[in-house]
């Protein structure tokens, strides 16, 4: 088995069965969508990057509407099928497997376009120019994206940010990229710091002891699991330093 695929599947059993795969929470998705304060009463919403659904769960019971979650990873989508089915909101919730960087979408579907922590793996501004024609004219554009609070972040957070993601900027930095792809920035927020723990980091470490087991002698696979605990012990000592950051907007004319 070659080294990406198998290291890959070894980050989906890290992920595997945590209600999130990235920061974030209920309360802040709620706060997102308050921001989004002309959206009709029944909204065509898509969620990129969707992962298990936590994000879209919260939007399905916030909104009426349909719903289109995206992702790639099949066994995500299943476990939001899942969800849905339990929670009666199957029929207004669509899960497919698509590539957000190739959404094949007719132009104009959807009143918000919503992307919890996952505008990265394209890149903030080629995905705000890909997303923005799939909405409605003055349609909402709702995101989370990492970002330096600081200007002069702590050497060592610095370091390790530069080789996790070397695109990541400041507030500031996010808000131009937004006016750029013709988009009207509304507002935002920083997302609290218990909104990395509580569903994300705090499960996802209790996992790790059962993963170094399971991956004993298995020298690419631990180095997995090391990289997780590196990021969430940079997280424990840097967290004033950076945060993800909800930013809310609107398709300019």
């Amino acid at each position: 088995m070659d080294a990406a695929p198998r290291l890959l599947a070894v980050f989906f059993d890290v992920q595997r069965g945590l209600p999130r795969q990235g920061p974030g929470s209920e309360r802040s998705t709620l706060e997102a969508l308050a921001l989004c304060s002309q959206l009709p009463a029944d909204p065509d919403v898509l969620d990129v990057g969707c992962g298990p659904g936590g994000q879209t769960m919260t939007l399905a019971r916030a909104c009426g509407g349909r719903i289109v979650a995206v992702d790639t990873c099949d066994e995500y989508l299943d476990e939001l099928r899942e969800r849905a089915q339990r929670a009666g909101v199957a029929g207004r919730i669509d899960a497919l497997n698509a590539d957000m960087a190739a959404l094949a979408f007719p132009v104009g579907s959807f009143d918000l376009v919503w992307c919890e922590a996952a505008a990265y793996v394209m890149g903030v501004a080629a995905a705000l120019a890909a997303w923005r024609p799939l909405l409605r004219d003055r349609g909402y554009l709702a995101f989370s994206e990492l970002v330096w609070l600081t200007n002069d972040p702590p050497p060592a957070a610095a370091e390790f940010w530069r080789a996790g993601y070397p695109a990541m900027t400041t507030v500031r930095g996010v808000l131009r990229e937004v006016r750029e792809s013709g988009y009207e920035p509304l507002g935002g927020f920083t997302l609290p710091d218990s909104d990395w723990w509580s569903d994300y980091y705090g499960p996802l470490q209790a996992k790790l002891p059962v993963l170094r087991e399971k991956y004993a002698g298995d020298e690419q696979a631990l180095g997995v699991v090391a990289a997780t605990e590196a990021e969430i012990e940079v997280r424990r000592r840097y967290a004033d330093a950076y945060g993800y950051r909800f930013f809310v907007a609107r398709r300019a004319g």
